[in-house]
């Protein structure tokens, strides 16, 4: 039956941006059910619960913007010179005029003769003025100022590059580099998964041995502290701070520092970890328990009174931020890992009782800022050592898509994030039952009210060392699918996000870390999403397998796009050995997630695969009979045909693993994140045989022989 909300309801959710219709994977038209809607308002803080509510929470949306001054946060582009409206009380005076950042000087904003009509808001005539910001506002954070009899009022103005594109480094043409999930890449002297040394060592072979431009890692965000540890590095705990978890302890300076006895204890911590390394499957838990033990003994160490000032200078940028953050951490090694189950008074990160507790765990909150600092450096560390072997961009960082229901941002930033809400995305080809990731949402209307500060934060964060940025789903910062709690994935919609103002405030914090960033834009994409982003120069995303003309047959690569970073397979997709043999068929058929026969799709795949083996004849670029690393070498040759300007090679194509790393719409049921780099008959291998693999240097040089490559 075709669903009917009434009037009221339909525009209230038009209001907020819900959606209350979509068109789905198969073209079909579908209508919300008015349970989702009724919940995702709800969810956004509204009182929906009968007709006359609906009404109210209405009429108080369209009186929002003539019951303050000014709107909560303004973000333009370069060079825009929008109106503003201001409201005060009807005949009063008003100037307008802009603080500038940093410097602090002051630029009048000029009003226009434009009349609105005034309207009666809470028993007062309101007027509205009309202002033009000016176009030639310098890029960043300024603050708009309102003067008026009845009071003053300011609002962020945030001025965004109008295009971002590629960084300087990249001018001089493409490059192509190598994609990691770091945990899995364990060496010799890791502790049971890969680290921060491994990263490093792993970027200056690359550079220097096979003439890679960048590694791109996974997203390396905080996890819980207590076990057990999210496997998932896109279900972190925050996406702000990194996770210690990836530390190399002997690098941290105050470790030589340490007592004999106690870098004894160390070493053996480190042995414990590593006999674990060879399992068939990553132990963070082991690994976190080791090293944890192992930094609390170099924490001990008197740090020398330059280290205690550059210490200092990162607790202080780093802000409240830092602060509650290490204090969840503390409450949650007290307390347990899910704040949902704390005493009452510690879910409020600004109580009284928190601030008492905090006192009380001074010890393990300086310990988990400090714990920061050490990942901020070694993170730095790892990224310089990448560019100083020559990479032209060095570390590109991933950010997740959200965070986790019960983690440390989640807990600190309250109303910004949507509670009972879970994100996911609808159904489509690949997961046709739809996904809920279980990450509560930025609230669109919190997060302008707040001036973008908490995101903001966020990607400052993630950037400080980083040549780019990959962003996960970044179809997410123009809509969200929102799956209420207690419903199918199937049963969400869509929410709207202002895109010009999460877009623009990604590109600025880009271009001020001089990166770029390529955006994750596979799966239901509206049409003029990747224009929006082209226009932007925010890179798209091109995967061979889904590279398609109208017919479903193979795109020629010289029609793939420019401004796209490349790949021939994904981190949620077998690596491309494991993909040839149907490895992706073969576990979503057993974890019971096809909507149809495994002997259809196995049909269906076989004619996909020979006809990208047919375009790889037809250039030349296999022979008839050819072996599996043959196409492997084959199909990247064949990427490498494209105008893109970054080319990705997962890491487990060089050495010819077929596992799959992570299998979507699955939790238990699959290893997901958990499976360690391995060759491929299955046997776990180390960074070390990955250096030496004449695989891997023969599949590089099918991309360093690309004579538009460097």
């Amino acid at each position: 039956m075709p669903v009917t909300l009434d009037d009221d309801l339909r525009e209230l959710a038009a209001a907020l941006g819900v959606a209350t219709d979509y068109w789905d994977w198969q073209g079909r038209h579908i209508e919300v059910s008015e349970g989702t809607v009724r919940a995702v308002l709800t969810a956004l803080g509204l009182d929906v619960a009968n007709p006359e509510a609906v009404r109210r929470a209405r009429e108080e949306q369209r009186l929002a913007p003539w019951r303050r001054t000014l709107p909560p946060c303004l973000v333009v582009r370069e060079h825009w010179a929008p109106q503003v409206a201001v409201h005060v009380p009807h005949g009063d005076p008003v100037s307008l005029s802009v603080r500038l950042e940093d410097v602090g000087t002051r630029e009048d904003v000029a009003q226009e003769d434009v009349w609105v009509e005034p309207r009666h808001v809470d028993g007062r005539l309101v007027g509205e003025a009309t202002f033009r910001v000016p176009a030639d506002l310098p890029l960043g954070w300024h603050t708009l100022m309102a003067r008026t009899p009845s009071g003053d009022a300011e609002c962020p103005l945030v001025v965004t590059p109008a295009w971002l594109g590629l960084s300087a480094e990249l001018d001089a043409g493409p490059t192509w580099g190598l994609a990691t999930q770091l945990y899995s890449l364990r060496s010799a002297a890791s502790w049971g998964m890969g680290d921060l040394a491994d990263l490093r060592d792993l970027a200056t072979w690359a550079a220097k041995d096979l003439g890679a431009g960048f590694v791109l890692v996974n997203p390396l965000h905080a996890a819980s502290v207590v076990a057990p540890m999210e496997p998932s590095p896109y279900l972190p705990a925050t996406r702000r701070f990194a996770n210690p978890v990836y530390l190399r302890v002997e690098d941290v300076p105050e470790y030589s520092q340490l007592p004999a006895a106690a870098k004894a204890r160390v070493a053996a911590l480190a042995e414990q970890s590593r006999a674990g390394g060879s399992a068939a499957l990553i132990d963070r838990d082991t690994t976190w328990a080791a090293k944890r033990e192992a930094l609390e003994l170099v924490a001990g160490v008197g740090m020398s009174l330059q280290r205690q000032t550059g210490y200092a200078a990162f607790v202080e940028q780093a802000g409240p931020g830092l602060r509650d953050f290490a204090t969840w951490c503390a409450l949650s090694e007290k307390h347990g890992p899910s704040w949902w189950e704390w005493p009452h008074e510690l879910r409020d990160p600004r109580s009284d009782a928190v601030a008492q507790e905090r006192e009380l765990l001074a010890d393990r909150v300086e310990l988990h800022e400090r714990l920061q600092w050490l990942v901020d450096e070694q993170l730095g560390a790892a990224h310089e050592a990448a560019r100083a072997a020559g990479m032209p961009v060095g570390v590109v960082h991933d950010l997740a898509v959200g965070v986790h229901p019960e983690g440390a941002d989640s807990w600190a930033l309250g109303s910004a994030l949507a509670q009972g809400i879970g994100v996911g995305a609808p159904a489509d080809a690949f997961n046709q039952q739809g996904q809920n990731w279980d990450q509560p949402p930025w609230r669109p209307d919190r997060l302008a009210e707040l001036g973008y500060a908490p995101y903001r934060d966020m990607l400052r964060t993630v950037l400080a060392h980083a040549g780019g940025i990959r962003v996960d789903h970044i179809l997410g910062l123009f809509r969200l699918w929102w799956v209420p709690e207690g419903h199918p994935a199937s049963e969400g919609t869509y929410v709207r996000y202002d895109h010009e103002a999460m877009v623009g405030i990604l590109a600025l914090e880009a271009h001020r870390a001089g990166a770029f960033v390529v955006g994750e834009d596979l799966g239901t994409v509206e049409p003029w999403v990747r224009d929006y982003l082209g226009e932007r120069g925010i890179l798209g995303t091109s995967i061979l397998w889904f590279e398609k003309d109208s017919q479903g047959r193979p795109l020629p690569p010289e029609h793939w796009r420019r401004l796209c970073l490349a790949s021939v397979t994904t981190h949620d997709l077998p690596p491309t050995a494991g993909y040839l043999v149907g490895e992706h068929l073969r576990v979503r058929d057993e974890l019971h997630l096809l909507t149809r026969s495994i002997e259809e799709e196995r049909a269906a795949d076989a004619v996909d695969q020979e006809a990208w083996r047919t375009l790889l004849r037809e250039r030349d670029l296999l022979p008839d009979e050819a072996g599996e690393q043959e196409v492997v070498e084959a199909l990247h040759r064949l990427m490498a045909q494209a105008p893109s300007m970054l080319l990705g090679v997962a890491l487990p194509d060089l050495v010819g693993d077929r596992r799959t790393i992570n299998q979507p719409g699955t939790d238990e049921e699959y290893p997901n994140w958990r499976v360690p780099l391995a060759g491929p008959d299955g046997s776990p291998l180390l960074l070390e045989d990955v250096m030496a693999s004449e695989r891997g240097r023969a599949l590089a040089a099918t991309l360093t022989g690309a004579h538009r490559l460097r």
